[in-house]
């Protein structure tokens, strides 16, 4: 599945590859062999982000994806590494305008993508942007998150969604109808997962908060936006497992 969680992007239900991921991290039935989502890659820690200080000025991102952040300049003429919430490739490889939300602003400004690359076993993209030339000026964009305007959504396929799409979902038990949840978060890992918050009727440990679900056909056969809901048919002691 292709990601565009909450502001951020995303893919399908099933992996397309862990290199087919790149696709906008929308957290779809078309990752990792056979899962839903487009965001299929080995688990790699999102770096934590920056915690404004009371007086930063908010932004305000109803209207813009989040694609990716800047971690780290590559080398010393300018290059960025960028940690990906896009499951779309053609976000950090396909030359063109982008937009960079700075740490202290409120609005995202224009910038031209130059180049980028993918680096498989680091589960991050190397690009260029117009006027960064050098490590300096690559180092105070650090933490710096690169957006698209939301209106900007790439068409998904078939059984593909968007992190977006699938956040707040209910969570039913497909032979009982029992409610079992909702979807609080899309987990990357070799199957996308879902984060179910426990409805306090199914919980029966009362500790557990939540539970990883693998969003696979076989698990996940149904995912019905127009009514809110995913149809899950978890093997016996999956649910358990998270205990």
């Amino acid at each position: 599945m292709k990601h565009e969680e909450a502001n951020k992007e995303i893919g399908g239900r099933g992996a397309e590859g862990q290199r087919g991921r790149g696709a906008e991290k929308q957290r779809g039935k078309r990752v990792g062999g056979n899962s839903k989502i487009k965001n299929v890659q080995s688990p790699v820690p999102n770096p934590q982000p920056l915690v404004a200080s009371p007086r930063s000025p908010v932004p305000n991102l109803d209207d813009w994806l989040e694609i990716g952040k800047i971690v780290s300049p590559q080398g010393l003429s300018g290059e960025l590494r960028v940690y990906p919430v896009s499951d779309f490739p053609e976000r950090f490889e396909v030359p063109g305008k982008r937009w960079l939300l700075r740490l202290d602003g409120t609005e995202p400004q224009p910038i031209e993508l130059l180049t980028g690359r993918y680096i498989s076993n680091k589960n991050l993209y190397v690009i260029k942007l117009a006027g960064v030339e050098n490590c300096d000026q690559a180092d105070a964009l650090r933490g710096c998150k690169l957006m698209v305007p939301a209106s900007d959504r790439p068409q998904l396929g078939e059984d593909e969604y968007h992190v977006l799409d699938l956040i707040g979902l209910e969570v039913f038990m497909q032979a009982s109808g029992e409610l079992v949840g909702t979807v609080v978060d899309i987990i990357p890992a070799g199957n996308d997962l879902l984060e179910v918050k426990l409805h306090e009727s199914f919980a029966t440990d009362k500790k557990q908060k939540t539970v990883l679900i693998p969003f696979v056909e076989a698990i996940a056969p149904v995912v019905d936006l127009k009514s809110n809901r995913i149809e899950i048919t978890p093997p016996p002691g999956l649910l358990e497992i998270n205990n």
